[in-house]
């Protein structure tokens, strides 16, 4: 143990193998993100949105569960293990859309992306907060979410042009088996972080151990920094949710093209990624509440911007806003729980944060879609966005200042 270190240059070929891991993790989610809504239309004859937006309402509960499991899993079993077992499911994804002969099909496959994303997503992230000191978490968070998130927009961009220039089905989920296998071959060569963690778990000077139970009270409302940031975070996936759901029906009542819709849908993931190279690190810097509650602010304000513009290029700069503040505040949310949550029982709060978080995507579209039924789908764009506003006025409120000098 005594040639192991933290750090990430002392651990940068494990580190950014893990970032190259989550930009296939993203490749699964963008592989959907711009079609999977038009094919319940086209292929399905779903006329009601809430039907339509099933399938998000499917992945986002079981992301949200399985992130709550994953942790605890994790802290007894191994990161890696569970991240083979994460790729093992998600190769039954694009196979069952592929033969998908009805909407349930699809729903069910959604439940397994879910638990694909939940599983591997967690742990590249846990995974390189492992090998990371204190003060570079929100650069390492950063750069895990870049890279997945990059992925989410290659492929929707990628799935959006094969799917005019083809068709919806089958042809981009052919995409989906390759992404799969080669993510699985990846992860076969990367290391379990446990050994890093037990350094940095002695070097804590607090090491009392604390149940699982009690973990969940922590972060859902007990400890005001942790469940600020968890409701922060449900209301950004929530919007993400909508978003998913919506915009793809929205732009196209606006007369846009497929191809035309791939571009504002891939956007929007893009510069969520990119930009995170930044805030991640910024938030090392400058500390995580006020980054915090001005990227829940700009998220409101870039959704009513969306609603009120009627020109593409607009669109085009209302989603660019909309990732900026996803940018954010993603990092900076994990940032904050791994600065607060002890080592012994930081993937299981990471875990809880996430189950919030993820059922978010859940909560969404089942919102999204009662009020698009009941009202119309420019009403529920705007009336989402009162929660991201919301979410940021909490956090000023309640929420401390997390960002410790300590270099662990």
């Amino acid at each position: 143990m005594s040639t192991i270190k933290l750090g990430i240059k002392n651990n940068i070929v494990l580190f950014s193998t893990l970032v190259l891991i989550n930009l296939f993790v993203g490749f699964m989610v963008g592989l959907e993100r711009t079609i999977l809504p038009i094919i319940g239309e086209t292929h399905f004859g779903l006329t009601s949105v809430s039907a339509s937006l099933s399938f998000i309402i499917s992945f986002g509960f079981s992301k949200a569960i399985v992130n709550y499991f994953a942790g605890q899993i994790a802290d007894r079993i191994g990161r890696k293990q569970v991240l083979l077992l994460g790729w093992t499911v998600g190769l039954f994804v694009p196979i069952l859309v592929i033969f998908a002969h009805s909407w349930w099909v699809i729903v069910f496959a959604n439940v397994l992306l879910g638990i694909n994303q939940g599983l591997t997503w967690s742990m590249t992230l846990n995974m390189k907060i492992d090998l990371s000191k204190g003060n570079q978490r929100g650069l390492a968070i950063g750069l895990n979410e870049f890279a997945g998130y990059l992925g989410v927009a290659i492929m929707a961009a990628i799935s959006g042009y094969i799917a005019s220039t083809y068709s919806l089905r089958p042809e981009p989920f052919y995409m989906g088996i390759v992404i799969v296998i080669i993510g699985f071959l990846l992860s076969l060569f990367v290391k379990d972080t446990s050994k890093h963690l037990q350094i940095e778990a002695q070097t804590n000077k607090y090491m009392g151990v604390i149940s699982s139970r009690e973990v969940f009270k922590r972060t859902t409302w007990k400890d005001k920094n942790l469940s600020s940031v968890s409701f922060a975070g449900l209301s950004t996936n929530l919007k993400d949710g909508m978003s998913w759901g919506l915009f793809p029906f929205f732009f196209a009542s606006a007369g846009l093209t497929v191809g035309q819709i791939g571009v504002i849908v891939a956007v929007y993931p893009a510069a969520w990624g990119f930009f995170q190279l930044f805030t991640g690190m910024w938030s090392d810097r400058i500390g995580r509440k006020w980054l915090i509650a001005m990227g829940m602010w700009v998220q409101a304000f870039a959704l009513w911007w969306i609603l009120f513009v009627h020109i593409y290029a607009l669109w085009i700069v209302g989603a660019l806003i909309l990732g900026i503040g996803t940018a954010v505040v993603y990092p900076t949310f994990a940032a904050a729980i791994s600065d607060v949550a002890h080592p012994g029982w930081r993937a299981t709060s990471m875990g809880v944060f996430r189950f919030w978080r993820d059922s978010g995507y859940a909560i969404g579209a089942l919102l999204a879609g009662i009020l698009a039924d009941i009202l119309n789908i420019s009403w529920a764009i705007g009336l989402v966005a009162f929660l991201p506003l919301i979410a940021g006025i909490m956090i000023v409120l309640h929420m401390k200042e997390t960002l410790k000098s300590s270099p662990l």
